[in-house]
């Protein structure tokens, strides 16, 4: 996951530099820049997932704009926004664009990191969405198993396409197994489908 970090305080870039590798991202993964402009250029080659940008009210490229010229070229770019003045028409603004985080400056490194954190954590959870945000913007998965039958004695269980009942069951070597009446041998019981 690479990440863009666009603000005019030198101070804002290497607290976010900071805070990314602390999160376990090399620096090389990192880019900031000082002003929309220059970073409109890198990041049409950097091509980053995660956009931490100034709202840049006053430049000829807002943060904002920014935002939608990048995602011409990574359509699963995410967006969180930093600005002096937040008002309602802003937060409605942020919010349209699907940003992550609108924080007001001036800020406290704790307000940042606090942001910082829960929006990686969404995108580690978020499943894909109608246009693949998740799958690349997503740092760490955990694989999801599918849900395994419970059974108990007595039971009853498809095998091999018959009907049966559990005699026994074991749980041995972080598996399950089945001892179905009639039957000598266990069954794994993934082996298995519910009556």
């Amino acid at each position: 996951m690479k990440f863009l970090v666009v603000d005019p305080l030198a101070g804002v870039q290497s607290f976010a530099r900071q805070l990314l590798q602390s999160h376990g991202f090399a620096l090389d993964r990192i880019l900031c820049c000082a002003d929309p402009e220059a970073a409109l250029l890198q990041g049409l080659v950097f091509k980053p997932h995660f956009l931490i940008t100034d709202w840049f009210p006053r430049s000829a490229l807002s943060g904002i704009q920014l935002y939608q010229r990048l995602r011409e070229a990574q359509p699963s770019l995410q967006l969180s926004l930093l600005s002096f003045e937040v008002t309602p028409e802003h937060q409605f603004e942020a919010e349209a664009h699907g940003a992550r985080f609108l924080l007001k400056k001036p800020f406290s490194a704790e307000q940042l990191k606090a942001e910082v954190t829960r929006s990686l954590e969404a995108l580690a959870w978020k499943p894909p969405g109608p246009q693949g945000q998740a799958r690349d913007a997503r740092p760490a998965a955990r694989p999801m198993l599918p849900p395994q039958l419970i059974v108990k004695p007595g039971d009853q269980v498809r095998f091999n396409g018959g009907l049966h009942v559990a005699q026994h069951v074991v749980h041995r070597n972080g598996g399950t197994v089945v001892q179905l009446k009639g039957q000598s041998s266990f069954v794994p019981i993934d082996k298995l489908l519910p009556a």
